[in-house]
């Protein structure tokens, strides 16, 4: 079993948390299905984390790209100087990114001020 660096489990959690509001605003809550979250952060997600098929898909994808990142300590993506995502996942990673980091500090979560900005 793959262990994980604190590093890798915040940015999965962030990951999660922006996807999953993002789809909870505009997606039929009759297309979510489970999503199988990381062994390292089912504590944190005791309920589960229900998703649409697209942003499964999203998910699944940049899980796995942060889980092949060669850098170490890793930027946030729009510092980093090697692109992972192919065009079409950059384009719809930031919208997620920035619809959920919007709605997320105006309903408290200030602790995203620092991702959204940095």
């Amino acid at each position: 079993m793959e262990t994980f660096t604190p590093g890798q489990q915040k940015d999965f959690k962030v990951l999660i948390d922006f996807v999953r509001v993002y789809c909870h605003a505009n997606h039929d809550p009759a297309a979510r299905e489970p999503f199988a979250v990381p062994p390292e952060l089912e504590r944190r997600y005791r309920k589960g984390v229900r998703l649409c098929p697209d942003c499964a898909a999203l998910l699944y994808h940049g899980i796995a790209k942060r889980r092949k990142c060669p850098l170490d300590p890793k930027p946030s993506c729009k510092h980093c100087r090697i692109h992972c995502y192919s065009r079409e996942y950059r384009a719809k990673i930031r919208e997620v990114m920035a619809f959920s980091g919007r709605r997320m500090i105006m309903r408290g979560r200030l602790d995203y001020l620092w991702h959204y900005f940095f």
